[in-house]
């Protein structure tokens, strides 16, 4: 299904980096060496690694999975989404000063929600399929990513590389913070959230 895996990762990498960063002058983390493997284990996938040295694992059961009824355009559809998750946190920024992505859950929530936002905006999600309904900003993945890349839809074409630059311009990061940096001192991350929800047609009001 993918010729040539090198060439195929090179242009979702730089799908990646064309959604966080404006251009090779930004300050893009060092990134020398992917080892990327197919492995026989449970889960998705999983970014490890760093230094300019990273490791990105897929399952071949995830894969055998995606290729129920032989369908091969699923199969493409999800490993370039996956890619594009586990690249993300290749050449992402990290938030400042509140702990590391173990031990702080507003970390956490960053990283993955980021990841899965810089999924949506290229397409590798099936749009509001995939969209979890309810819950909150503060769950991660789909929750988060979802909401940050509707914010990139109807305030700010540039949001998430704006966003993204947050972790290392505010010396303490929050999300309020990191919102008002990026759209202005009138937005509080709530009030985006409640927004979002009404225009989703999460809630009524």
């Amino acid at each position: 299904l993918i010729p040539n895996p090198t060439a195929y990762i090179n242009k979702v990498a730089r799908e990646v980096l064309n959604t966080l960063y404006y251009s090779e002058k930004d300050s893009i983390p060092a990134f020398n060496v992917l080892h990327y493997t197919l492995e026989d284990v449970d889960g998705v996938s999983a970014k490890g690694g760093g230094n300019g040295n990273v490791s990105i694992f897929y399952s071949t059961r995830h894969i055998q999975k995606s290729f129920a009824n032989n369908d091969t355009a699923r199969v493409d559809f999800e490993t370039r989404g996956v890619l594009l998750h586990e690249l993300t946190h290749a050449f992402q920024l990290e938030p400042h000063g509140i702990g590391s992505y173990g031990t702080n859950k507003t970390n956490w929530c960053f990283i993955e929600g980021m990841a899965d936002a810089v999924r949506v905006a290229n397409d590798g999600f099936h749009g509001e399929k995939d969209r979890p309904k309810g819950g909150s900003y503060k769950n991660g993945y789909r929750y988060t990513g979802y909401f940050l890349a509707w914010i990139q839809q109807t305030k700010d074409p540039n949001f998430l590389r704006k966003f993204n630059r947050t972790a290392i311009e505010l010396e303490t990061w929050s999300w309020d913070a990191a919102i008002q940096k990026c759209l202005g001192k009138q937005y509080t991350i709530d009030a985006l959230w409640h927004e979002y929800q009404i225009a989703m047609g999460d809630i009524k009001q």
